[in-house]
């Protein structure tokens, strides 16, 4: 089998078998396949296009067989992914998908599995893309699940993503940040506060952001020792916009609170130092404070990164910081061009055990302010009862604490005019159709006497 689609069929049986996310494994299994440029390309295509669409492909692939896709075997079922992407959405010639993928099933499943595969792959060959889409759509029991299985979403997500929108005033953009959500998200840089210098081509708002010149972007994340890393330019500015919201005084306590994996931590780590400010960081899981830790080896100073519950973590230290990032563990439906089998794996209910969360974190960390210092509330999900809704309440619940103008304070940190909207609020949500983003949301919180 092509080495390229071994691969690609592996990380999908990882991501199938042990929820692995493909953006980590994908790089490690190329290098350890010891793939050319070329072949890694293939590679990287057959996977993060089989993950994008799979819903589409699973409900084709319930055409072809006459079964449910859920009543097919995990390892078969992925198998036929991978083919049915293949076949309906790259330029491999058919007889090539549909024999090597039979080839796979054989070898992983045996001749019974092997006959199933092959007859359900000719039939799908038999048929173009825009056969099979009008045939799947006509079975859609409402214009929401006709758009889910033309855009690859599921129901519940498209609905979320329709209502931020509209909150905006521009629900009229869903099907474009749909499309956006299934396009391959541009290399973004950024360049670390006084440890290096920010690169070509410039990317237009944050003034640490630029695009990868081409190649292999790690190696020039290497060359740097770290000083330049990959980093979605809308984290760059939630953090910048942290760092700018109040002038900057010698000595000024910073905190991280969720920090894993690091990169936001790594660029307030150096724009606290070039200030005279402290960061601390603290991340509950262990293996994800290890990556804190290495991605702020490049910063000089010490910053001590804790271990534990961001809610106990915050009680236990009242009135101590100045500025705090709440960036609160979420659904992630804002980057799923970036993790496309998240939006596979996540429910309605991940939302409602997620809030609460999220809502102690944010009234956590405004205890831990001092008088007059000021949290960014930070999600990589646009989904309203993650974002305004987590926001709304805790300001509800208290008298200490109240909402600066985010979208003013983010305006004047971009390098260009930004379009935010202006729904009143002051608070910020970024789009991936807008600004080339990740969805991220941001809200400045001050707190009061």
């Amino acid at each position: 089998m092509q080495p390229a689609r071994r691969v690609a069929y592996d990380v999908l049986r990882a991501v199938s078998d042990a929820d692995a996310y493909a953006n980590l494994m994908l790089p490690s299994v190329i290098a350890d396949a010891q793939l050319n440029p070329q072949d890694a390309a293939l590679a990287t295509e057959l996977t993060y296009g089989t993950l994008r669409r799979r819903g589409t492909y699973d409900a084709i692939i319930a055409a072809a067989a006459d079964r449910p896709a859920s009543d097919i075997d995990p390892a078969v079922l992925d198998a036929l992914r991978l083919a049915t992407h293949q076949l309906l959405a790259t330029r491999v010639a058919s007889h090539a998908a549909v024999n090597e993928s039979v080839n796979l099933v054989a070898s992983v499943q045996g001749r019974g599995a092997a006959s199933f595969a092959n007859a359900v792959l000719r039939r799908i060959s038999r048929e173009t893309p825009g056969e099979w889409q009008d045939r799947i759509e006509a079975d859609a029991r409402s214009d929401d699940e006709r758009l889910a299985l033309r855009s690859a979403h599921p129901v519940w997500i498209i609905r979320a993503l329709r209502r931020a929108l509209a909150a905006e005033g521009r629900a009229e953009e869903l099907e474009t940040l749909l499309e956006a959500d299934n396009l391959s998200p541009e290399v973004t840089l950024v360049a670390l506060p006084g440890l290096a210098p920010t690169g070509e081509p410039r990317r237009p708002y944050a003034s640490t952001a630029f695009g990868s010149p081409g190649g292999d972007p790690h190696r020039i994340v290497s060359a740097s020792g770290g000083a330049v890393r990959v980093q979605d330019e809308g984290s760059q500015l939630v953090a910048l916009a942290l760092a700018d919201a109040a002038p900057i005084r010698d000595g000024e306590r910073w905190l991280d609170l969720c920090a894993g994996p690091g990169g936001k931590t790594a660029l307030l780590a150096a724009i606290a130092h070039e200030h005279g400010a402290v960061l601390e960081a603290n991340e509950v899981v262990p293996a994800r404070a290890g990556l804190v830790r290495n991605a702020l080896e490049p910063v000089p100073g010490e910053v001590i990164v804790h271990e534990e519950d961001g809610r106990a973590f915050t009680a236990a230290h009242p009135g101590r910081f100045d500025r705090i990032l709440v960036d609160a563990p979420c659904t992630g439906l804002g980057a799923l061009r970036r993790r496309p089998e998240a939006r596979w794996r996540k429910s309605p209910a991940d939302v409602a055990e997620l809030v609460p969360l999220q809502t102690e974190l944010l009234s956590g960390a405004i205890d831990a302010l001092v008088t007059g210092g000021i949290v960014a509330y930070v999600t990589c999900s646009p989904h309203l009862a993650e974002t305004t809704g987590v926001v709304q309440e805790v300001l509800r619940t208290r008298t200490d604490a109240e909402e600066i103008d985010a979208r003013a304070i983010l305006a004047d940190v971009s390098d260009s005019p930004i379009d935010l909207g202006d729904d009143g609020s002051g608070r910020v949500q970024l789009w991936p159709h807008r600004h080339g983003t990740d969805a991220m949301f941001l809200a400045l919180i001050r707190k009061r006497s």
